[in-house]
């Protein structure tokens, strides 16, 4: 083969990947649209008057006459303030709790050594095959039994442990060499220092995730507060989307319910905005740091 030819193989090569990498962008692009359209369209139909949403026979992809007024009434008409404070309450503990049960679980699944530990932790797995369901009764029955319906407490105690959380961080603990526990051990260092001066930073990355995810989690949360709270004292935003939907502006006003949603899902928003990084490193980590 001549020069030549070496050079169509590699034009063609070129043409191959520029081909392939332009179907590529335009699937993602494609892709992305139809994600992000039904986040465009809330913020849109947020900002119309009722009299002009209404009036749309065919609806418009911009609004010609925007308004803030249904943002006005997402927060006068019920207390959402309110709502919102609770709701960032009963986050930041269940949360704060949560990671301390599951960084504990996951430590002493991965690294100490106690009778029956395997069919402990493979009871543990059995339960992520019961229907939430089942769960949600028991825990409604508990909870009420103990005199806990309408307290924080009731709301916060059922969501402080996760078994897949447990699962995840004792996948990660495991990937950490024995050699640095065994020499952590001969210096004499307890098994709590180990964990957090050695083993939460070195997973610092899916502990990072496993916040973000409960942090969600928590804030979406619906059924539960629906059942457990009935006193508008503790109620979450869920309940003050459903309540904005059953006595504030109704069925048929459709902006001011968007304009509710979109003031509810903005701090999620903004809390993946800031962390991204961070979560794209925790679900993509397959190994130790090294």
């Amino acid at each position: 083969m001549d020069t030549n030819d070496y050079e169509k193989i590699e034009n063609a090569a070129k043409r191959r990947k520029r081909i392939t990498r332009t179907v590529t962008y335009i699937l993602l692009s494609v892709w992305a649209l139809m994600v992000l359209f039904p986040f465009y369209w809330m913020v849109l139909s947020s900002i119309k008057s009722y009299s002009s949403y209404n009036s749309e026979y065919v609806p418009k992809f911009i609004a010609e006459s925007p308004t803030i007024q249904n943002y006005i009434d997402a927060f006068t008409t019920v207390p959402l303030a309110r709502y919102f404070t609770n709701t960032l309450i009963f986050t930041l503990v269940t949360t704060a709790v949560m990671l301390v049960v599951t960084v504990l679980a996951a430590f002493a699944f991965a690294r100490l050594d106690f009778k029956g530990k395997n069919i402990v932790f493979a009871v543990f797995l059995s339960l992520m095959m019961i229907p939430n369901e089942l769960v949600i009764i028991t825990n409604f029955q508990t909870i009420t039994n103990l005199g806990m319906r309408n307290t924080f407490a009731g709301l916060i105690l059922p969501s402080v442990t996760s078994v897949f959380y447990i699962y995840l961080l004792k996948e990660n603990f495991e990937q950490i060499p024995d050699e640095l526990y065994k020499a952590a051990k001969v210096d004499g260092t307890s098994d709590l220092k180990y964990l957090t001066k050695v083993m939460i930073p070195i997973c610092r990355p899916t502990i990072i995730t496993v916040t973000i995810l409960k942090v969600i989690e928590c804030w979406n949360s619906y059924v539960w507060p629906r059942l457990i709270t009935d006193d508008k004292a503790y109620f979450l935003v869920s309940n003050g989307i459903q309540e904005i939907r059953e006595n504030g502006f109704g069925r048929e006003n459709i902006p001011a319910m968007m304009a509710a949603v979109v003031v509810i899902s903005v701090p999620l928003i903004v809390l993946f905005l800031i962390f991204r990084k961070k979560i794209m490193a925790g679900v993509s980590r397959g190994g130790t740091k090294g």
